[in-house]
């Protein structure tokens, strides 16, 4: 085939869904010429399955992207149906947004957004190599036989490379909701030096709305009080779309294991490892015997359309057993199937060949990001785009790298859990993965990290004015909550919320602890009349949970020290004596940054970390 350039670039970013989008971003914003090489235009930041953003521990990611500079946040809130607070009646840590999607519109959005930005620019073609030269990166060439030269190259090929579709006895070359796959990239993926696996994920059907009969399901309103997810707006809509909510029952259960031998997953159509934390419907049938009925969330796909997302049924049943589950559930006994469900097996790589910086260590300017690292969800996606834009623009550039800490945020949980003790099945996010999620809240994330990204280049100076006046403003309402209240307007909160007297004067933080809501403060009071619901509510968080966030920053100091006994990037750990053979192995594969990362690798124990502070207090 003949072969021409297509133009010399800094980044070529591979992919266009949720990690190629903020990739590409991130590297245009800052400065590098950059490509974005998608295999069709239409599927850009397309929603393949649920047309949502955010949800437990998710929520806390989206805002981390956006106090970094991200786009993912400002294009939920823009294109959002409806606004939803989980766990609510649970502590600060663990409360996430959530967002129903207009799927159109959020795909038109950040077309839009892409196609405007600076240094960027988007080319519809299919990948077959990345080209390198003494171990670097230095193009890509598509099946075409386009050559994109270039310094750096982000691999965001999502659920494409090789994927298949399976529906019950259908086995079909295809990338989600019929998108072309890619063929062409994995042989090149192995020859560079990747280990390859197949993961397998899945989507339920889309129902006509009309065909639903909502009666009989229980309306599942949006919140409109909540704040929305990006740090530049400041409130959400008061009028959103509702959501409904059924179950299946007895007869939905009983047609699903009448039909095991039909289905991909349990006659040995599919190979691929699938998601333990969103298993389809045949297999919490299965898994969760016990269990008379499962939750089925109706949800709408857009204002201009009468799609209805099933979420809870995801399937890779044949159609007419799908016809068959899908109408033996309360209100949907009439319902027409648009689309119906399917699975999807895709190549994806192991994560242990990768740096806390997302470079592949075979090949020196090799990023890679979202589900091609194995992992599951818009949010972690973005979020490793995110990162990966970041650190290959930073390296571009000429500066050090940002790896978040497992302390600073949860993409830095993502991102540790991935480069240090890998996945074997889609890896997905969740509030038990943080072991100091009490500080990596959804309120603070500005707090945490809008200064790392200013350094990065990619907030905005709008972006870090606001931050800076909400970083005042929440200092301000800390020192205002310690003064102490006129004489007896505290015992007189108190009582009025049948607590016991304080026999002498108390602050408004003093009364937070004491079980008193700052709200109830606030209107008795007049406390804070001059701030915004959100520095209201970061303050309130801090006074609340004082004696929790101190001893978590006390455990979060001590870690910190492993963190920072680096180790050096030479090291052979295979002569090192009195390591196991296990650790020994492990440490030569993952070669971790720092003691505290070799202490996170599985097979390696205590003992080990011990022998290699005594190698480096002798040898560095």
């Amino acid at each position: 085939m003949t072969t021409f350039t297509e133009g010399n670039f800094d980044i070529v970013v591979v992919g266009a869904g949720h990690a190629g989008c903020e990739a590409a971003l991130a590297c245009a914003r800052t400065g590098l010429k950059t490509a974005m090489l998608t295999l069709n235009l239409d599927s850009i930041a397309f929603m393949a399955c649920n047309p949502s953003i955010g949800g437990t521990a998710k929520g806390q990611i989206v805002r981390e992207i956006d106090a970094l500079g991200g786009e993912m946040g400002i294009n939920a809130d823009e294109t959002a149906l409806q606004f939803k607070m989980l766990n609510v009646g649970k502590g600060a840590a663990v409360q996430s947004l959530r967002c129903q999607s207009d799927k159109n519109a959020y795909h038109r959005r950040m077309k839009y957004v892409l196609e405007h930005t600076q240094n960027l620019r988007i080319v519809q073609g299919e990948a077959a190599r990345i080209l390198e030269k003494d171990g670097r990166a230095c193009g890509v060439e598509t099946t075409y036989g386009g050559i994109f030269e270039c310094r750096a190259v982000i691999l965001a090929t999502g659920v494409y490379l090789n994927a298949q579709t399976i529906t019950g006895e259908v086995v079909k070359d295809s990338g989600p909701n019929g998108f072309a796959p890619a063929t062409a990239l994995t042989k090149n993926l192995i020859e560079l030096g990747f280990n390859v696996r197949r993961f397998k994920t899945g989507t339920p059907a889309r129902i006509d709305f009309r065909t639903i009969d909502t009666a009989k399901c229980a309306v599942q309103e949006g919140d409109t009080t909540v704040y929305p997810f990006s740090f530049m707006h400041d409130r959400v809509p008061a009028e959103q779309t509702d959501c409904y909510l059924t179950y299946t029952n007895r007869t939905t259960h009983d047609i699903i294991l009448s039909n095991l031998d039909r289905s991909p997953l349990y006659n040995g159509t599919i190979d691929g490892t699938g998601p333990r934390y969103c298993p389809s419907i045949e297999t919490k049938v299965v898994r969760f015997a016990d269990k008379e009925r499962h939750q089925i969330f109706i949800e709408p796909e857009g204002a201009d359309t009468l799609e209805a997302y099933i979420q809870g049924m995801s399937s890779s049943l044949p159609h007419d057993v799908q016809r068959d589950m899908y109408r033996s559930v309360a209100g949907l006994e009439h319902c027409d199937i648009m689309r119906y469900a399917y699975a999807i097996e895709y190549d994806c790589i192991d994560t242990l060949d990768i740096y806390p910086t997302l470079e592949f260590k075979k090949v020196e300017g090799i990023y890679t990001a979202g589900q091609i690292n194995g992992t599951s969800g818009y949010e972690e996606a973005a979020a490793q785009g995110l990162m990966a834009g970041i650190n290959a623009s930073l390296k571009l550039r000429g500066k050090p790298p940002l790896i978040l800490g497992r302390d600073e945020a949860y993409i830095g949980v993502l991102i540790d859990d991935l480069v240090t003790k890998g996945t074997e099945e889609p890896y997905r996010m969740m509030t038990s993965r943080a072991e100091h999620r009490i500080e990596l809240r959804q309120d603070n994330a500005d707090f945490r990290l809008t200064d790392k990204g200013y350094a990065c280049g990619l907030v905005t100076e709008e972006r870090y004015a606001r931050y800076l006046e909400r970083k005042k403003n929440y200092q301000r309402a800390l020192k205002e909550l310690e003064e102490r209240l006129p004489e007896g307007v505290a015992d007189g909160i108190l009582l009025s919320h049948n607590l016991p007297e304080g026999g002498r004067p108390l602050s408004p933080a003093e009364l937070i602890k004491r079980g008193v809501c700052l709200d109830d403060i606030c209107t008795a009071c007049g406390a804070l009349s001059w701030a915004d619901r959100s520095v209201k509510e970061s303050a309130e968080i801090e006074i609340k949970y004082e004696g929790y966030l101190k001893k978590g920053r006390e455990q979060i100091a001590k870690a910190k020290k492993l963190e920072d006994r680096l180790l050096p990037d030479d090291i052979d750990y295979s002569k090192i004596e009195g390591l196991r053979l296990e650790a020994r192995e492990k440490l030569n594969k993952v070669r971790p940054r720092s003691l505290g990362q070799a202490g996170r690798i599985s097979g390696v124990n205590p003992a080990d970390i011990s022998v290699l502070m005594i190698y480096l207090a002798i040898n560095h």
